[in-house]
């Protein structure tokens, strides 16, 4: 009979199935990222969406395959915690070899929290820190690559341009590369250089989503350095430059929370997020893996953020966040903190239908559904454990009363079994009662821009209620209260069928037959909570939305495939056509 296998053998044998599981969903990833060129070169945007929705499934995929195998290997010694320590150390010796290892560490994570279900943290099967601080290895590759301006600031956009091989003929590129060298002499002369660009820092990889493709960069000009994202668009007649972007502002909301993950062809990750908080340095770590794709890993990294936070919550303790309160989520956050923490409540009010998994359900959808730069990401976490102090008096008798389901207090701490983290964002109606009126004005503007967004990406909101939506710190409306989102193209858009008499009308109950899936847009008008100046703007703007066929117009070029681009940059950085 064959020998068991050692606790040596086993913890190699176990380290390696992770490891091997772990390059076997790179290796689809990265499959999946290298489309994203024919996609663009192909303008078949219909497959793009399908790729990005593919692509984020892959994780969970891969999870539950080492999971179900680790299972079978280690058989009843699953949870034996000295050999899953054996297992942590083996591994990260074999990381040594990787060039994306910090991905690696995740993964071990995410199949050990499977096994385990860890409350809070436990160093010794998980990597609550990285093992390296610095790349494990020497780079194979280089992120980026420098050109020098040995001409004109047209000319070296140029030059940029004809580095990729991908590009269909450009409509223009004469025209185009004037256009871009214009604003970018513009801006730099507005930061007191002469305007010439001196060199250029160019990250090797296109990244592409939606519609759109991106160069991403940074500019020298004497004692200026400003990012660069050149925008481009490939319409029917050819590749267009659409837009230049050029402050660290612009770039924030390109790789913003609310927009979708970008397909972007990296090696070693970490060296590409550097390289973009040089141009972003106000942005999170974990927002920039997230927004290239690792959102797992982007979540490990918010996690050591948040440990680390916890460690001096004395001083900055959990408060219930500001706005109306809600009747399917508990909302706290610290006030000096820019995140949010998201709790379901164990009962909803009335007229709330609605269950716990269902909302859970909506939150899965968002997602894996492009957001439009409108639904506002969130991080899942399930088994937080913080110190009793860290929390008001007055949130903990929240905490109680509304969600003992998923908080457990114990003496030793509190322990959240399930619970969403989000960018904070100031809710709409508490902006709209502090703002001035030209704020207000263009709140409400794009309160109704949000909406249409929302639309023509297949979502609506709901309860389209001011208390629903928030603004950014860039001043973007954007919506985070999902228990009743849906598809649009589930939803019948009706009008008010007349009365039959004039009875019917002062009636308490509708005359007529209402379905589940009814919506009645001329009821979105008691929606509007301002008057005056206010009703009026949003009115003279998207009076639209109140009419049958905007919705069913929307829908059905939905169902016809017609996918909008959605610019996730101001027009004042468009390239001027006329």
């Amino acid at each position: 009979m064959p020998q068991p296998a050692s606790d040596n053998e086993l913890a190699d044998q176990g380290a390696k199935a992770i490891l091997t599981a772990f390059k076997t969903y790179r290796t689809r990833f990265k499959e999946i990222t290298e489309r994203a060129q024919s996609r663009f070169l192909d303008r078949d945007w219909q497959a793009m969406r399908t790729d990005a929705t593919q692509r984020l499934e892959l994780y969970r995929d891969a999870v539950d395959r080492i999971e179900t195998g680790i299972r079978q290997l280690l058989a009843d010694r699953v949870q034996d915690r000295q050999i899953w320590s054996d297992i942590k150390a083996a591994y990260s010796a074999m990381l040594v070899r990787n060039d994306d290892w910090e991905l690696a560490e995740t993964f071990f994570n995410s199949t050990t929290r499977r096994i385990f279900s860890t409350v809070g943290v436990d160093s010794k099967i998980e990597f609550v820190n990285t093992d390296f601080d610095m790349p494990p290895v020497p780079t194979t590759s280089r992120c980026c690559y420098s050109l020098k301006n040995l001409e004109s600031n047209a000319q070296l956009i140029k030059r940029i341009l004809a580095q990729y091989q991908l590009m269909a003929p450009f409509q223009n590129i004469e025209y185009d590369a004037r256009q871009a060298a214009h604003k970018i002499k513009s801006r730099l002369q507005n930061l007191g250089s002469s305007g010439k660009i001196e060199r250029i820092d160019i990250v090797q990889s296109i990244f592409f989503r939606g519609m759109g493709a991106y160069i991403v960069g940074r500019i020298y000009s004497g004692s200026a350095g400003i990012p660069l994202a050149i925008a481009l668009l490939n319409l029917r007649d050819g590749v267009v430059i659409d837009g230049v972007l050029l402050n660290e502002d612009d770039m924030s909301v390109l790789f913003s929370f609310t927009r979708s993950h970008f397909h972007v062809d990296v090696d070693r990750p970490y060296d590409l997020v550097q390289f973009l908080k040089t141009i972003l340095p106000h942005k999170r770590t974990a927002e920039l893996y997230i927004s290239i794709g690792f959102h797992k890993h982007g979540k490990t990294e918010l996690y050591r953020e948040l440990l680390e936070h916890l460690s001096v919550c004395y001083e900055d303790r959990f408060d219930i966040s500001r706005g109306q309160r809600g009747m399917v989520m508990i909302v706290f956050n610290m006030p000096n903190d820019d995140l949010v923490f998201k709790l379901i409540r164990d009962r909803f009010d009335t007229p709330k239908k609605t269950t716990r998994r269902e909302v859970m359900d909506k939150y899965d959808l968002v997602f894996r559904h492009d957001r439009a730069g409108r639904l506002v990401d969130a991080q899942a976490f399930e088994y937080l454990k913080f110190d009793g102090g860290c929390f008001s008096t007055q949130l903990l008798t929240e905490l109680k009363q509304g969600a003992g389901n998923t908080v457990r207090i114990e003496e030793d701490g509190i322990i959240v079994n399930h619970v969403y983290v989000e960018r904070r964002v100031t809710p709409l109606d508490i902006f709209l009662q502090e703002a001035s009126e030209a704020e207000a004005r263009e709140a409400v503007i794009d309160w109704g821009n949000a909406i249409k967004d929302l639309a023509v990406s297949d979502i609506f909101p709901g309860d389209i209620l001011l208390k629903n939506f928030g603004l950014t710190r860039h001043g973007r409306v954007v919506f985070y209260d999902y228990d009743e989102l849906c598809s649009l193209t589930s939803c019948n858009f009706r009008k008010f069928p007349p009365p039959s008499v004039n009875e019917d009308e002062m009636a308490a109950e509708p005359w007529f037959y209402v379905d589940e899936n009814d919506v009645f847009p001329e009821e979105l008008k008691s929606f509007i909570e301002f008057s005056g100046s206010l009703r009026e703007v949003f009115l003279e703007h998207h009076a639209d939305l109140f009419e049958v066929d905007f919705w069913q117009q929307t829908q059905e070029m939905i169902r016809a495939g017609e996918l909008p681009h959605i610019f996730p940059y101001a027009n004042r950085c468009r390239i001027n056509r006329n």
